[in-house]
């Protein structure tokens, strides 16, 4: 099955005139399998942080655009990241992330392959006419890192640091570097990965959505600014209730589906994950300043970031769900956006079009 887009649907768009993404892209499964080949496979997946890779055979195990994916650290240093499947009958090499593996070695009949990706020995295989076992390898593919934070891309996507350009310009006061992984927490979602993306893009929705949010943030002051492939979201914080310390609130949201969520002496990443054309995952990694010694307040500075956290995450999973519902009732085509504070969501969906167009 194939999902044919209107040609109306897919041409640009200038922001004062432009409406969303019609309903048919977050309901059709087979504009998911279209998107998964179109616009996941070609750009940069977050995957991991260098900490989890800081020795020989250390690994990270991962799913990009339905590809099933390892990334490894070899003998020799490098990182590299390949397809999780065996090139026998389709085995994992490895089933969760994992330290100091000596080899990649299959868990469905065995075939092992050095950390470099080469096939090493195949049991029983002796009896097989023109089998070379030097000749086989896991198929590679890029990897890149920015700020500790590693990154993938299974197909053709621009430089890694062409799509991150100028961010590091604006993070005075934020050494990202010397943040250390705490902990994850998942979400799995019943809506479409690009409902998320769309609420995520937005302040538009704050004051109706996230009274505790709304307080911390400048709403007045809120402001979105677009590059090529990135978006950012800032505003000033206000001291009331302000637990986090003085500075700015920086929302960025990298194309196709990672955000960066920077407040003062805390990175929280998101990754959004499509697991149906009406399910997602996303991947909440915190990260703060790196050392087992932070004191009691630090501690619960952490705490009330955890709960004021999972308070917005939730208020933002409902209404999710419930736009989700009615783009799928055949009520809704697609509705024209604000200028004024959607800016970013029609960025998104420019990204998007041209992708489709491609």
């Amino acid at each position: 099955m194939t999902f044919r887009p209107d040609p109306d649907w897919l041409a640009p768009q200038p922001l004062a005139q432009a409406r969303a993404l019609p309903a048919p892209f977050y309901t059709d499964a087979a504009a998911l399998n279209e998107e998964r080949r179109r616009i996941l496979a070609r750009s940069w997946q977050l995957v991991a942080h260098l900490r989890q890779l800081d020795g020989s055979g250390d690994h990270v195990v991962a799913d990009v655009a339905g590809v099933p994916i390892l990334v490894v650290r070899g003998d020799d240093g490098a990182l590299r990241a390949f397809h999780n499947v065996c090139r026998h009958r389709a085995g994992p090499l490895a089933l969760c992330d994992g330290r100091g593996a000596k080899a990649l070695r299959c868990k469905y009949h065995g075939w092992t392959y050095t950390l470099a990706g080469r096939l090493r020995s195949a049991p029983e295989m002796g009896d097989a006419e023109d089998f070379d076992v030097a000749a086989i390898g896991l198929p590679e593919i890029a990897v890149a890192v920015w700020h500790g934070l590693v990154f993938v891309a299974l197909d053709a996507a621009p430089p890694l640091a062409e799509v991150l350009a100028g961010i590091d310009a604006r993070l005075t006061g934020h050494d990202l570097d010397a943040y250390a992984f705490h902990h994850r927490v998942s979400y799995e979602i019943a809506c479409n990965w690009k409902v998320y993306v769309d609420n995520y893009l937005e302040g538009y929705h704050v004051p109706h959505i996230h009274p505790a949010l709304n307080r911390l943030l400048d709403y007045r002051s809120y402001t979105t600014e677009l590059a090529p492939w990135y978006s950012l979201q800032w505003s000033p914080m206000e001291s009331n209730g302000n637990f986090y310390g003085d500075g700015d609130a920086l929302y960025y949201f990298v194309w196709p589906n990672t955000m960066l969520n920077i407040l003062p002496g805390r990175l929280q990443t998101n990754r959004v994950v499509p697991l149906a054309v009406d399910r997602c995952r996303v991947d909440f990694d915190y990260y703060y300043p790196a050392g087992d010694d932070a004191g009691r307040d630090e501690a619960e500075r952490r705490e009330r970031d955890q709960t004021f956290s999972d308070e917005v995450q939730q208020e933002d999973v409902d209404i999710c769900l419930a736009v989700q519902r009615r783009l799928g009732s055949g009520s809704y085509l697609a509705g024209r956006l604000c200028p004024k504070r959607e800016s970013g969501v029609h960025h998104f969906h420019e990204l998007v079009r041209q992708a489709w167009r491609a």
